[in-house]
């Protein structure tokens, strides 16, 4: 019987454990997030200052990181759904760790027309036209809709019921 081959010493492997910006592109490739987001889950898994620093300097210097254009098109998206108001969805960005006079800049001059169709599109999904008025302008104020949003969706949702629709028989 011969005895065992003796192990060859293995060399000494790096360290197994990720930096912070491996760490933070391994977030990034999931799922695109604010700089303040990022830096949090980076500060949970007990990286340095210094560290978080750097990795987020890099990160901006390689544009995988931007505030302004992810800021932009997590409105722009939200805001063409058209199911929330422009508040709530700047109420949404802001949770998100984006600054809130980036997200009020990237805010369109004209919203009136889109609130209204927005705020009439919530009392269809929840109310009937014949519910109280008091009750839906309630409910559009708790979304975010100013009062005169409120007021001009309200009126435009139950119109729609006054209005005698034409059967084409010539009455």
């Amino acid at each position: 019987m011969s005895a065992a081959p003796e192990a060859s010493p293995k060399p000494p492997r790096r360290s197994q454990e990720k930096t912070a910006l491996m760490t933070a592109v391994d977030y990034l490739a999931r799922q695109a997030h604010s700089e303040k987001k990022l830096r949090e889950k980076l500060a949970r898994k007990d990286f340095s200052e210094e560290e978080i620093d750097d990795a987020i300097a890099r990160l901006i210097e390689r544009h995988y990181l931007d505030d302004t254009k992810l800021c932009t098109e997590q409105f722009m998206y939200l805001y063409d759904e058209g199911r929330s108001s422009v508040r709530q969805i700047c109420a949404k960005l802001m949770q998100r760790g984006f600054d809130h006079d980036l997200v009020w800049s990237v805010v369109p001059e004209d919203t009136y027309d889109r609130e209204v169709a927005a705020a009439e599109r919530v009392l269809s999904m929840k109310f009937k036209t014949t519910d109280k008025h008091q009750k839906m302008m309630a409910n559009l104020y708790q979304k975010g809709f100013s009062v005169d949003v409120a007021h001009a969706a309200v009126q435009n949702f139950t119109q729609c019921a006054v209005k005698p629709r034409s059967l084409g028989l010539g009455i």
